[in-house]
């Protein structure tokens, strides 16, 4: 049994609330434990996983997050950003899912965040733990 860190950019709560249903379903599902961790934002999310991999107690990452398109360059920053540096850290050999949302409106994100939808919070949560998977099979 692994053990997943849930690290969220709690910056939409209500959206946010989705994302950490669909993960926690899908890492349960598949028989694991978890621990949620909150940043404030999310370009926060890789230096969070970064500074908790140190510790190895957990096995495999979701980095949980939502940006929406506002007027300023802002959004291009955070959301290129935050995706470059996590897949740095995947390319070092942490499993990784990217639950991230990078959307035009609110109406999107909830359409991607709600499990009942496209549960992008599960989708992350199965990807780290195929990430896992992996490494386990090919260490």
């Amino acid at each position: 049994m692994a053990k997943i860190l849930l690290a969220e950019a709690r910056f939409y709560p209500h959206l946010n609330d989705m994302l950490l249903e669909g993960a926690r379903t899908a890492v349960e599902a598949a028989g694991h434990k978890h621990e949620t961790i909150t940043v404030p934002g999310a370009l926060e999310l890789p230096a969070a996983i970064s500074l908790t991999a140190k510790s190895g107690r957990f096995c495999a990452f979701v980095a949980l997050g939502v940006v929406i398109r506002g007027e300023t360059y802002h959004f291009e920053i955070v959301a290129e950003e935050s995706a470059r540096a996590l897949m740095e850290l995947s390319l070092q050999g942490f499993a990784i899912g990217n639950g991230i949302l990078t959307v035009e409106n609110e109406a999107q994100a909830i359409e991607r965040a709600d499990p009942r939808q496209g549960d992008k919070g599960g989708h992350a949560a199965r990807a780290a733990l195929a990430l896992y998977d992996l490494r386990e099979k090919y260490a």
